[in-house]
């Protein structure tokens, strides 16, 4: 590959917009929801399921019902996703938090980080 072309990929890369907002896992057989906000929801859902995965997760609810339920019980939803790119990081990290509180109370969800 040309050296142009490949430097033009990798500015295109550095300028493409990561969509953020609110998601959640969802447990199909119980109907049990969390809600958590992430700054890159294209990498969200793996890293959730890796920690899971791995037993690490800091909800020990969330852990419980993998466990029970099997990670294949589980739907990645995005709930929400955010557009105002021109926020500062902490700008986008209060706007995130915001968020995710309104969607807990609107689904009667429970949080992915914070309460069991």
């Amino acid at each position: 590959m040309e050296k142009s072309r490949r430097r033009d990929m990798v500015q295109a890369y550095k300028e493409a917009k990561t969509p953020f907002g609110v998601f959640g896992l969802r447990c199909l057989p119980t109907d049990e929801l969390w809600i958590g906000a992430s700054p890159n929801l294209a990498a969200q859902e793996n890293a959730v399921r890796f920690t899971l995965k791995m037993g690490k997760h800091p909800n020990r609810g969330l852990q419980a019902a993998i466990q029970a339920h099997g990670p294949a019980a589980f739907a990645y939803e995005i709930v929400e996703t955010l557009d105002d790119q021109d926020l500062s990081p902490m700008g986008k990290s209060d706007l995130l938090k915001r968020r995710a509180v309104h969607w807990i109370e609107a689904l009667a969800a429970k949080p992915l980080i914070g309460a069991a």
